[in-house]
């Protein structure tokens, strides 16, 4: 319950501050926003005195303090000021908002629940798609518990965290204050959601101002798909269980097929609920968009200078949101100042500098910490042409635009016709031109290990640009009047353009799997009960490793899924596991070495590492054993509380 109350006075600060800085905007809005901004004082005012006083509860509820003097002194001055009234949901009617909210928030509540360790007799289970990726961020979460900043990995000690962990931090706040660990992540991830779907609506109709354009850009944004429904359909009349294996397979969905080069998975199944810091950075996201584009029609300093201090705060919350926003910011400046009357190419040069200078200024720090050393440092980066349709040879596995349309859909094909409709030095033609900048960085530079995740750049760019392509099937459907069948080809592209993603909704929604065992959870239990904070343990580098993510202990060695993937060098380590673990008879130097306190010996270690358990057996003390687990302390800790399950 206590966590649950942190959550709530940080977004209570939130709406207090944007209550009061956005007085004129619509309440809507207001809220939106607020909440938002009290997720990020949530992740960032801890973080800040983490630095100071490590990631304690007192640095947290510091942190909540000055939240709450922010939110006072805005609301007694923005007191004074006279307000207008303006409806709660301004031009928007609430019935439309309700529609096209609602049901996909039931629908990601219900995922959030299935997906994030739902309890089945004391085993935990998750879904298809969080089954690799959820372990990572429970570690975060875990072991940021008291933890002294800059944090390590808890899967590679002395390896510094440069992956953007703002997204876990506020979980581990929660969890300081007695939040429960399952419940702490579906709630924020519920809630984080909601506000990526009110505030896609919002930028949505803030670009377009119809009704009928911000629903269509809505459904193509979370239920988008491309065309992969077409290999499925067409298998399915040559064998009938292919289409069963969608709803049963792993990794079967008509998004997500690698053997047919099918990549362009759907946002919500494989993008916002298993990737919790890309769903956080879009949290992040859209309110920036939505001051970029109230900031660029106004020409405001004040509004640029907001939107500068916002983006400077988000290369830790999530660096690829951080990046596209910047990409975009330049596409769209250089358009502006191209397009601006002579009279005001000053004042928009002005605009656009303060914000660039006050963006790198914040940001510049976190950079320098965090992600430059882990992204250039790894060797990351990397020339790679038409991502991951590039066979690495030079040769594209499908032809160019193909695999684009294949992969996004026939709205693909909109886009370019939809952005040359814009009026020439409208902010709908800058937002094309800053969507096209994202696109071309993204189609010519590898930044990671993984060329896949070049993803969360194009989907920015297809975010932007979807508004102005739905706004353009909109006139389009207006001066198709009077033709016969316009509204069997629209109905038939709204079908092509969904039936992937529904397909692969309806998949997560009943996938089912275990992620770790009721032993393990026995075990993880007992070591976060009974165990030093700061023990570290000798375990196999299963990425489902219980000591690492429900216990958040350090380990020798995690999986190279994540390790690798985030350009991390960590083959000593994983030699020196696998040599402690088989032959720990002669590892006495590396015992010493790694400062191991306790061996966690399961049915992964015995047939993965070949674990000479009868040395630890007879060699040291047996502090826990339930079924196939059993925990064994080193050196002089002898002495802990054992514990047998059985």
């Amino acid at each position: 319950m206590g966590g649950i109350l942190l959550l709530c006075g940080y977004l209570i600060c939130g709406v207090a501050i944007a209550d009061a800085a956005l007085a004129r905007k619509c309440g809507l809005v207001r809220l939106w926003f607020g909440l938002c901004l009290g997720l990020m004082l949530m992740m960032w005012l801890p973080a800040l005195f983490a630095f100071a006083i490590g990631f304690t509860r007192r640095a947290n509820l510091l942190g909540l303090a000055c939240a709450a003097v922010a939110a006072l002194a805005l609301f007694l001055c923005g007191r004074r000021r006279p307000r207008a009234y303006v409806p709660f949901c301004g031009e928007l009617p609430p019935y439309f908002v309700a529609a096209l909210v609602i049901p996909l928030l039931i629908l990601s509540a219900y995922l959030q629940y299935t997906h994030t360790l739902r309890n089945v007799g004391g085993a935990l289970h998750v879904g298809q798609s969080t089954y690799g990726d959820l372990c990572l961020h429970l570690g975060i979460a875990t072991s940021l518990r008291n933890a002294s900043f800059p944090p390590d990995y808890s899967i590679l000690p002395g390896a510094l965290l440069g992956y953007p962990f703002l997204a876990d931090s506020m979980v581990t706040s929660m969890l300081l204050f007695g939040g429960d660990l399952a419940l702490s992540f579906a709630l924020t991830g519920t809630l984080m959601m909601a506000l990526v779907y009110v505030g896609f609506l919002l930028f949505a109709w803030a670009l377009t101002g119809r009704k009928s354009a911000t629903a269509l850009a809505f459904a193509l944004m979370f239920i988008n798909g491309g065309l992969g429904f077409l290999y499925t359909f067409d298998g399915a009349f040559k064998d009938p269980t292919m289409l069963r294996n969608v709803f049963t397979g792993f990794y079967q969905t008509p998004t997500n097929m690698p053997e047919l080069n099918l990549r362009w998975v759907n946002v919500i199944a494989d993008m916002m609920i298993p990737q919790r810091t890309l769903l956080t950075g879009w949290m992040a996201l859209l309110p920036a968009l939505y001051l970029l584009i109230d900031a660029a029609r106004a020409r405001s300093l004040p509004r640029f200078l907001a939107l500068g201090i916002w983006a400077g705060f988000m290369p830790m919350v999530h660096t690829h949101s951080f990046f596209a926003l910047g990409l975009l910011s330049a596409g769209v400046m250089l358009h502006q100042l191209i397009s601006a009357p002579r009279e005001e190419l000053r004042r928009a040069l002005a605009c656009y500098l303060t914000y660039g200078a006050v963006a790198v200024a914040i940001a510049l720090p976190q950079l320098l910490t965090w992600t430059f050393p882990q992204t250039v440092g790894g060797g990351s980066l990397a020339f790679r042409f038409n991502w991951v349709n590039n066979q690495g040879n030079g040769r594209l596995i499908d032809g160019y635009f193909w695999f684009w349309i294949k992969n996004v859909g026939l709205v693909y094909i909109v886009m370019i016709p939809a952005a040359l409709s814009t009026k020439r030095g409208s902010l709908l033609r800058s937002l094309s031109i800053g969507a096209l900048v994202i696109y071309g960085v993204a189609e010519l530079i590898q930044f990671q290990p993984n060329e896949y995740d070049n993803n969360k750049l194009f989907y920015v760019a297809y975010m932007v640009m979807l508004p102005i392509a739905a706004l353009y099937l909109t006139q389009l459907w207006q001066k198709l009047r009077g033709v016969r069948g316009r509204a069997l080809f629209a109905a038939l592209f709204i079908a092509a353009s969904t039936v992937s993603g529904a397909l692969s909704l309806a998949r997560e929604a009943v996938s089912d799997y275990q992620l770790f065992s009721a032993e393990e959870v026995e075990a993880a239990k007992f070591i976060d009960e009974n165990l030093p904070e700061d023990a570290v343990f000798l375990t196999g580098d299963q990425h489902n490793n219980a000591v690492a993510a429900l216990a958040g202990r350090d380990i020798i060695c995690g999986t190279g899924s994540y390790l690798y993937f985030h350009g991390i060098d960590y083959s000593a380590q994983l030699d020196a596991e696998a040599q402690m673990l088989a032959n720990p008879a002669g590892s006495a130097e590396l015992f010493e070495r790694y400062g191991v306190d306790y061996a966690y010996i399961s049915d992964q270690e015995r047939y993965s590492f070949a674990a000479d358990e009868d040395w630890f057996r007879e060699n040291c003390a047996q502090v826990f054993e339930s079924g196939s687990v059993r925990i064994y302390a080193l050196g002089g800790l002898e002495s802990a509380p054992a514990a047998s399950l059985e």
